[in-house]
């Protein structure tokens, strides 16, 4: 039993010499714990009070996820140059790597997938409804091979590309 009270004893030094020199540490070195240091202080402030009425309740991205595809249009005029030229610009960098330059699918990234992307001067993609056509640039082809990029293009630019491909009219 004897044994016992000195072990517990000696243990109860040791931890206490242990935190002793944990707390010197803490308090004397430079260095100090996360709580302690510069980088933590500016995220101490408090959370700004968002002002009333500044959620949006309508229009924006959920608004054209959930519309019919038939009910989208787009708010540009399809055949304006201005739009189409911009809308070249864009497709050259978020399509042709899988469309391709002369969009038929041979795109770099495109050529590795099976099927191929579509041909955009198609009679299938050029007599397409603008709002299917944008549905699918937007949320992907459910099986295919078109992945969902309204995360990554804007939705006034998704249209933009839409005007263009289809100033391409069909291929001849």
């Amino acid at each position: 039993m004897k044994r016992i009270i000195v072990l517990a004893g000696f243990v109860a030094v040791v931890l206490l010499a242990v935190y002793n020199v944990i707390t010197l540490y803490d308090k004397n070195l430079r260095v100090g714990r996360m709580w302690e240091t510069p980088g933590v202080w500016p995220h101490e402030q408090e959370l700004p009070v968002m002002e009333p009425d500044v959620i949006p309740f309508g229009g924006g991205e959920a608004e054209y996820r959930t519309a019919e595809a038939e009910d989208l249009g787009s708010p540009f005029k399809i055949d304006d140059p201005e739009i189409v030229t911009s809308g070249k610009s864009l497709y050259f960098t978020y399509c042709a790597q899988c469309h391709g330059k002369y969009y038929d699918g041979n795109g770099t990234v495109g050529q590795s997938f099976y099927p191929l992307p579509t041909d955009l001067q198609s009679d299938r993609v050029q007599s397409m409804h603008q709002g299917v056509f944008f549905k699918e640039i937007s949320y992907g082809i459910p099986g295919g091979r078109q992945p969902a990029l309204a995360t990554t293009i804007e939705v006034t630019d998704r249209w933009r590309i839409i005007a263009y491909v289809k100033s391409l009219g069909l291929r001849k």
